[in-house]
């Protein structure tokens, strides 16, 4: 083998993107030496990590500043900004702003909380040049339909009476007249895509609330609370933007509503996460001349034929010819997996004589992966 590409996610709750990947490179320099070249692309799915999976190759300058968090706290937040395709690129994390870690359990609660720190990271994006954004939307705390983000950008959401309301959950089914008379032209210019998987609608029985609220620390009085929320903000919307029904739209209710904000009132671009990733990423140049692709992460099952890290390197690596191996430290559907197309499929546990309770522990993760990859190529590369 000549060249070798490796480009894992993460394996949540053990190993980092970046730490999978130098596992695995070195299982196959025990197994080859120096005899290949090692191209390795830590990759995500827009969740967590996304930004520092993309910050090293694309030379990227990283951004420390103080928002807003979902209970608007001062929290401590990063993005990076790098020069993607000739454009002045800021790629973030809503997570790092109003995403559900940031919360105890015993004070979430989707009522109350807000995505308008995400909107202070798109502001200050586009006060240091920035023209485009890649945003990755995963993980979020809120249920608020991207109404705290609007209001940091300049929006502003009346009552009956006139008053302004704070952009939080609990106040979506009191708008009743929405002012983008602040709204600065360079806000409405900015050209976001939007790396999201979920394809939930804005609202309805498989909508934002009823599906991921719950998670979030909604009670059933809270669900139907803000169901109601999102119902009538999702009529203002179609009204207001000439649309069709705006509660259908798929991937609307991405990161409680958030994924149909940001389409309706920013025309940003909802796009498969990996996929955005695998293309800031260069995946497909790399390809040329590579012999083997390895990807994984910590589960493998029919779910990552959705469009997770593992499928959509696969997709790329097929269309070029390319061999790809996959392993995780859990593995189902096995027969699914192989039928897709990859080369091999390799639990990094199997056999594993240490107790379960100890696989995920980083050295144990570390040395299985170095050792499933080192016996992969040895046998069989």
């Amino acid at each position: 083998m000549r060249k070798i590409l490796i480009l894992p996610d993460s394996f949540k709750g053990s190993l980092s993107q970046q730490s999978v990947a130098q596992a695995i490179a070195s299982g196959v320099r025990a197994a080859l030496g120096e005899a290949c070249e090692l191209v390795m692309l830590p990759a995500s799915d827009g969740g967590e990590g996304m930004v520092s999976v993309l910050a090293e190759p694309l030379g990227a300058e990283m951004v420390e500043l103080t928002v807003c968090d979902p209970l608007f706290r001062p929290q401590l937040a990063h993005y990076a900004i790098a020069e993607i395709a000739g454009r002045r690129t800021a790629i973030m994390e809503m997570a790092e702003a109003s995403g559900l870690t940031l919360l105890p359990v015993w004070i979430r609660h989707p009522i109350a909380t807000s995505t308008f720190g995400t909107g202070e990271l798109l502001l200050d994006a586009l006060n240091r040049g920035c023209t485009d954004i890649l945003l990755g939307i995963g993980g979020s705390a809120t249920n608020d339909g991207g109404m705290g983000m609007l209001t940091a950008l300049g929006w502003r959401f009346l009552d009956h009476n006139g008053e302004e309301l704070a952009g939080v959950g609990g106040n979506l089914d009191k708008i009743a007249q929405i002012d983008d008379s602040a709204v600065g032209e360079a806000v409405k210019k900015l050209h976001i895509r939007v790396a999201c998987d979920v394809q939930t609608p804005f609202c309805g029985p498989d909508g934002a609330t009823r599906v991921f609220a719950p998670q979030k620390g909604a009670d059933e009085e809270t669900v139907e609370v803000l169901e109601n929320g999102m119902q009538h903000f999702a009529e203002m919307i179609t009204k207001r933007f000439h649309l069709p029904d705006f509660s259908t739209i798929a991937g609307g209710g991405a990161a409680g509503g958030l994924g149909g904000a940001l389409m309706a009132f920013l025309g940003a671009e909802l796009l498969p996460g990996a996929e955005v990733v695998l293309d800031a990423l260069q995946m497909d140049a790399h390809l040329r001349g590579a012999d083997l692709v390895i990807t994984g992460e910590g589960k493998i099952d029919r779910q990552t034929l959705t469009g997770k890290v593992p499928y959509a390197v696969l997709q790329h690596a097929k269309r070029k010819g390319v061999p790809t191996l996959v392993i995780a430290g859990a593995v189902e559907d096995a027969e699914k997996l192989k039928e897709a197309g990859f080369v091999a499929i390799r639990n990094i546990n199997e056999g594993n004589t240490i107790p379960p309770s100890e696989w995920m522990q980083p050295e144990v993760a570390r040395k299985q992966i170095q050792r499933t990859i080192e016996l992969f190529i040895k046998h069989e590369g």
